[in-house]
């Protein structure tokens, strides 16, 4: 289950260089202050629930934190460490870059009580990474991940999708190289062309196309199928909005819930395979668990419509039940039922 965050964002402090894709003022307009940051956490913690059993992190984003001089780290930490004694919250996460964790850092971010760790890989390919200029190597993502681990950290990896020079391929190839890490989550972001942004003037002159929504759905089915399958949580597909999104997006394959757009089309190709192999009669039931009924039926109901017209049929029934496990799919037959499971779905 993922925590409930407090998101503290640090907007590109610590980053050696600009990347080709970012412009993070989207997520904050200035550099937080270390009394900020604790008045914001205090303020935090009364809007989080009071009981249950999720883990409450305070999440360092947007910058490189370790990259940051070591004098401001401290002060970031010393602002969450209150909390941590208290036992409001349980732990503390920061984002970094791959080559910016040596054992100065690491020591640091132990004696604080930083659990996760999450580096900004964004891909598993040198020629993509120099392309969006990185100013880092799959070397570093490797030898990061591997030193990360070893010290006891909890492990995320960030991805992204649809950057320049990356493929259908390319991406498929980062999947596995990631599954051969085993981090402990994954995120994973499409390419966005936002204003302001070194990626706005490669868009603007036709030296940059951004993938279609469509295109990210099918790379983002596939890879999510095989993490799914090896194991590899991905705690996140998507871009969560902003107050000022619209200021800022310019092209790309944005949707506010591009995790369960992908989830859909699964679901879809669920249903497809079994009426393929099963379709007699003009109606059809289907039953799953109840809280994929909404991915089965699709967004507006498109997956019921594609599949009435595909197969020519005056009906689609969706039931939900709880004894169906998740990630099964049944369709009821003359003979009885036909199912698929999602981990055997071949895409």
């Amino acid at each position: 289950m993922n925590p409930l965050i407090i998101p503290i964002f640090l907007p590109n402090l610590g980053c050696r260089q600009r990347c080709l894709f970012c412009n993070q003022r989207i997520s904050a307009e200035k550099v937080p202050s270390a009394p900020f940051v604790q008045n914001f956490i205090e303020d935090s913690i009364k809007e989080l629930p009071s009981n249950g059993t999720r883990e409450k992190q305070i999440a360092f984003y947007g910058g490189s934190f370790t990259a940051v001089n070591r004098e401001d780290q401290i002060r970031y930490l010393e602002a969450a460490r209150p909390f941590l004694a208290s036992g409001l919250i349980d732990s503390i996460r920061i984002s970094t870059r791959p080559d910016a964790l040596d054992k100065e850092a690491l020591t640091l971010l132990k004696e604080y009580g930083v659990k996760t760790v999450e580096i900004g890989a964004q891909s598993m390919i040198d020629e993509v990474l120099s392309l969006s200029q990185r100013g880092h190597s799959v070397a570093d993502i490797l030898a990061a991940t591997s030193r990360l681990k070893q010290w006891g950290f909890e492990v995320g990896l960030q991805l992204m999708i649809g950057l320049p020079g990356d493929t259908y391929e390319l991406f498929l190839e980062t999947v596995d190289r990631i599954i051969d890490l085993r981090p402990d989550f994954l995120r994973i972001h499409p390419t966005l062309v936002l204003r302001g942004s070194p990626l706005e003037t490669l868009w603007e002159t036709g030296r940059y196309l951004p993938l279609s929504l469509e295109e990210t759905i099918r790379w983002l089915k596939k890879g999510l199928l095989t993490l799914e399958r090896s194991g590899i949580r991905v705690a996140r597909i998507g871009l969560q909005p902003t107050q000022d999104w619209d200021k800022h997006f310019l092209a790309g394959p944005y949707h506010p819930a591009l995790h369960q757009c992908v989830d859909s089309q699964i679901a879809f190709d669920m249903a497809e395979h079994l009426l393929r192999d099963n379709s007699e009669g003009s109606h059809a039931l289907f039953l799953c668990h109840p809280k994929e009924v909404s991915n089965l039926r699709g967004q507006r109901n498109g997956n019921i419509l594609k599949l009435r017209e595909q197969f020519q049929l005056e009906e689609v029934f969706v039931q939900g039940l709880e004894e169906i496990p998740r990630g099964s799919l049944f369709l009821h037959t003359p003979s009885g039922y036909a199912s698929i499971k999602r981990k055997d779905l071949v895409c």
